[in-house]
C-alpha cells in the first residue's frame, strides 16, 4: 500500500520515542472532543454522522470541515494533506458518498454499514480494510461492554466507522495531534494509534473479569446458590472477549508483513510489533479465562453435588431415627394392647362367662396379661425395636 501521498516522502523515525497516550487537559483545543457521540463542539461538525472529518498536513492540523463535500474538495486541492474522517453509524449515503470518492470497495461499505462482522484485516487495491471489535468494563453493573470499528485507510484517508461507545477516538486524535512527528507518517501511524488504543483498552477489561472470576471463586466456596448464574454469564462474556480478541494476532501479522513488503519505516513497525505483543498476552490472559471459568464450574457442580448428598444423608438419618421411634412407640403400645385386651373383655359384664366365678381367675387373669407383656417385650427387645 502506498504510503504518502505524492509529494510527501517519509522521514526515518530513528530516535523517536513512543508519544505519550494522555496529555493535561489544558492543552486540549476546541476540537479534542471530537469522534465522539455528544453533541458537536465549535471545531467539529454539526451534522449527521459525520462526528469530524479535518485534514492535516506534515503532521499538523489543516482545517476541520463541515461536511464530507467540502473535505473532499479541500483534500483534492491542498497538496500533501490527508484527511481523516470519523463517523459514527452512518447512513448509507453517507457511505456511498465515501466510497464514490475514496474508491472504497463495496463488500467492504456493506460490512461497515450493517456491522456484526468478526475482527479482520482485507485488502483492496490501495485500501486496507481493518474490522476491530473494541470493549470497555462497566463497573456499575460489572459487565463488558463490546463495540464495533471499520477503518478504512488508503494513500491519504483514514476513515473510521464507529458502531458502539468504544474505543475512544477522541483521545486517539488527541494523542496523534500531540505528536505531529507521528502523525506526519500519514495513514499508517493513524491506524497504528487505533490498533493501540483498542488493544490497551483491554487491559481494564481483562482486570475487571480477573477481578470477577476472584469473587466467584469466594462465592462458590462461600454456597452462595446464586453463583451458577454469574458463572454462565461471566463466561458468555468471556467467549465474546475471544471473538474479539483471537483474529487480532493474525491480523497485526499480516500488517506488519505488509508494512514490511511497502516499506513503511522501521519504527513504525517496531510500534506494531509491541501492539502485537499486547495483543498476545490478552489472548493468553482470556483463553486463560475460560479455562478457569470451566474449572470453577466444575468445582462447583461438585460442591453443590456434595451439598445435596449431605442434605439427602441427613434426611436419610432423620427418617431412620424416626422409624426406630415408630418401632419403640410400636412395641410398647402392642405390649399394653394384651393387658387392655383381656380387661376389656371381663369388664363386659356378662353373667354366663368362663372363670367369672371361679377363686383363682383374677390371678389367673393377672398372670396372663403379665406373661403376654413379658412375652412381647422379649420379642420386640431380641429385633432390637427396643
Amino acid at each position: 500500500m502506498s504510503v504518502d501521498p505524492p509529494g510527501r516522502g517519509l522521514r526515518g523515525l530513528r530516535g523517536l520515542r513512543k508519544p505519550a497516550k494522555k496529555r493535561p487537559a489544558a492543552a486540549a483545543t476546541p476540537a479534542d472532543a471530537t469522534d465522539g457521540p455528544p453533541a458537536p463542539d465549535a471545531g467539529a461538525p454539526s451534522g449527521g454522522s459525520v462526528i469530524n472529518a479535518t485534514l492535516y498536513r506534515d503532521g499538523h492540523r489543516l482545517s476541520t470541515h463541515e461536511t464530507l463535500a467540502d473535505t473532499f474538495r479541500h483534500l483534492r486541492t491542498t497538496a500533501g494533506s490527508m484527511a481523516w474522517i470519523g463517523l459514527h453509524r452512518p447512513s448509507s449515503s453517507e457511505l456511498v458518498t465515501l466510497a464514490s470518492e475514496f474508491d472504497l470497495h463495496p463488500l467492504a461499505v456493506e460490512d461497515a454499514l450493517e456491522a456484526h462482522q468478526r475482527p479482520k484485516l482485507e485488502r483492496y487495491g490501495d485500501t486496507l480494510f481493518v474490522v476491530l471489535r473494541a470493549a470497555r468494563y462497566l463497573d456499575d453493573p460489572e459487565e463488558v461492554e463490546f463495540g464495533e470499528l471499520h477503518v478504512f485507510v488508503g494513500p491519504d484517508f483514514v476513515i473510521t466507522v464507529r458502531h458502539g461507545g468504544a474505543p475512544d477516538l477522541p483521545a486517539v486524535r488527541r494523542r496523534m495531534e500531540a505528536a505531529p512527528e507521528l502523525l506526519d507518517r500519514g495513514p499508517e501511524a493513524v491506524l497504528y494509534a487505533i490498533l493501540d488504543a483498542v488493544v490497551d483498552d483491554y487491559a481494564p477489561v481483562v482486570a475487571g473479569v480477573q477481578n470477577d472470576i476472584d469473587e466467584i471463586e469466594t462465592e462458590v466456596f462461600g454456597g452462595d446458590p446464586r453463583v451458577s448464574r454469574r458463572i454462565y454469564e461471566l463466561s458468555r462474556e468471556v467467549v465474546e472477549f475471544q471473538r474479539a480478541t483471537r483474529p487480532l494476532n493474525s491480523m497485526l501479522e499480516s500488517l506488519t508483513a505488509g508494512f514490511e513488503k511497502y516499506g513503511i519505516d522501521e519504527e513504525l513497525r517496531r510500534y506494531l510489533r509491541d501492539v502485537a505483543d499486547h495483543a498476545t498476552h490478552t489472548t493468553e490472559r482470556v483463553d486463560g479465562f475460560r479455562q478457569a471459568l470451566q474449572d470453577i464450574l466444575t468445582v462447583n457442580a461438585t460442591l453443590v453435588n456434595q451439598q445435596q448428598n449431605a442434605e439427602m444423608r441427613a434426611l436419610a438419618e432423620a427418617g431412620f431415627e424416626q422409624n426406630e421411634e415408630i418401632k419403640k412407640i410400636s412395641s410398647w403400645a402392642a405390649i399394653l394392647f394384651a393387658p387392655t385386651l383381656v380387661g376389656t373383655i371381663y369388664g363386659m359384664n356378662f353373667d354366663h362367662m368362663p372363670e367369672l366365678h371361679w377363686v383363682f381367675g383374677y390371678p389367673f387373669a393377672i398372670v396372663l396379661m403379665a406373661v403376654v407383656c413379658t412375652g412381647l417385650y422379649l420379642i420386640f427387645k431380641r429385633r432390637d425395636w427396643l
